[in-house]
């Protein structure tokens, strides 16, 4: 059986690698110091469990049990300011159900960390590289916002790394997890079994126009980067208009002006565009608007405009089968206090269902904050989705 006072223990002292802020507020950008530092303290636990370790190149961390075994898991990497269970709640309750299963001779678990599911280079960049949706050589030429280099920065972990893993002794994959929204915490339910993960798109759009004196530049002689980004966002909404629905959700998360100075006319813009959608063709038709928005803006002022590689992941539905057992779990652990419920967030069970068949379990979010230091989530529900997890993977098993 689980031990939830074990669980939980680990899980506060992985929060140790990288704590921050208030409350329980943690910074574990993946290759970082504290990743890394996490991610051997992360091996030499499984190690302990009995489970044998392998890395590979990206830094993806496994505990496996053997052929024919589940892998359940998670990201520990964070946002630049993050909580401590985004992602970590997966790896840790991977953990204790692989090793549980080690001491009772039951069905065998093994158990995963994903590097850079947080998209410090990309979109859930270690689980799309294992899952081959995106070539190694490519993932290594992306650049964070800092300008440096995937390949660079995944040296950090070479000492680690055993080689790739094949994903084939693998019958399926469990991925437990933080809500990262209100829906849960608000109703009082428990647990939440996901029924799809909506697509993604993420890129960069960069406005080039006249860097110029801010003081003695005329307004109507201006080729103001910043103020191409403001006409665009100020269009957006209104001709997605008729094609989004109330589940679509758009961001601009990320702006750099040059030369980000007080006095000067900013001559070039660069932000990222995201878009997230359970439809793959509402994600393309948004696309198609994006990019003509942004052509209209940029012919109006001036600008040249240059789109930097679209990343992304098309919407995935979970496997009946795995999604049978948790609800089934879900039921036992909570009855009536469950609901089925989609993700809007992104996660790596969305490349993995390339590989094999995946599912996920929610636990509720604390006010439905994620992404922040405030970020947290009651123990006894934590410990409630291990129950729900272990009962899954028993009744997959028999």
């Amino acid at each position: 059986m689980t031990d939830p006072d074990r669980f939980l223990a680990d899980f506060h002292k992985l929060r140790s690698f990288g704590a921050a802020g208030v409350g329980k507020g943690v910074v574990r950008p993946a290759y970082g110091d504290a990743d890394v530092g996490a991610r051997q303290w992360l091996a030499s636990r499984m190690t302990e469990a009995g489970l044998r370790v392998e890395v590979d190149p990206m830094g993806n961390v496994f505990g496996l049990a053997g052929a024919g075994s589940l892998l359940v898991g998670s990201h520990s990497d964070s946002q630049p300011e993050g909580g401590w269970l985004d992602g970590a709640l997966g790896v840790i309750a991977g953990l204790e159900l692989a090793r549980a299963a080690k001491e009772t001779g039951g069905p065998p678990v093994s158990c995963v960390s994903f590097q850079d599911e947080e998209g410090r280079w990309g979109v859930t960049t270690g689980s799309a590289v294992w899952a081959g949706n995106i070539e190694q050589d490519k993932a290594d030429a992306l650049t964070d916002h800092a300008g440096i280099a995937l390949g660079d920065a995944r040296q950090a972990m070479d000492t680690m790394v055993t080689g790739p893993v094949d994903p084939a002794q693998f019958g399926g994959f469990i991925e437990m997890h933080i809500e990262q929204g209100p829906h849960l915490d608000t109703t009082g339910e428990r647990i939440g079994v996901v029924t799809d993960i909506v697509g993604i798109r993420d890129m960069k759009v960069t406005f080039e126009g006249q860097q110029n004196h801010a003081g003695t530049t005329p307004m109507h002689l201006r080729r103001d980067a910043f103020q191409a980004l403001a006409a665009f966002n100020a269009s957006i909404e209104e001709r997605f208009r008729n094609v989004v629905t109330p589940r679509t959700v758009w961001t601009i998360g990320h702006v750099s002006l040059h030369p980000n100075a007080s006095s000067i006319v900013p001559g070039r813009a660069v932000f990222s565009m995201q878009w997230r959608d359970a439809d793959g063709d509402r994600l393309k038709r948004m696309e198609e608007i994006i990019r003509d928005t942004a052509a209209e803006v940029a012919d109006a002022r001036g600008m040249t405009l240059s789109f930097g590689p679209m990343l992304g992941l098309e919407p995935v539905e979970m496997d009946a089968r795995l999604r049978g057992a948790l609800e089934t779990g879900a039921e036992e652990v909570a009855p009536a206090r469950w609901r089925r419920m989609p993700s809007g967030a992104l996660h790596d069970a969305t490349n993995v269902s390339r590989l094999m068949p995946v599912a996920m379990l929610f636990v509720p979010s604390i006010d439905g904050i994620s992404h922040a230091f405030a970020e947290d989530t009651r123990e006894e529900d934590l410990v409630a989705g291990l129950k729900v997890l272990d009962a899954a993977v028993q009744r997959l098993r028999r």
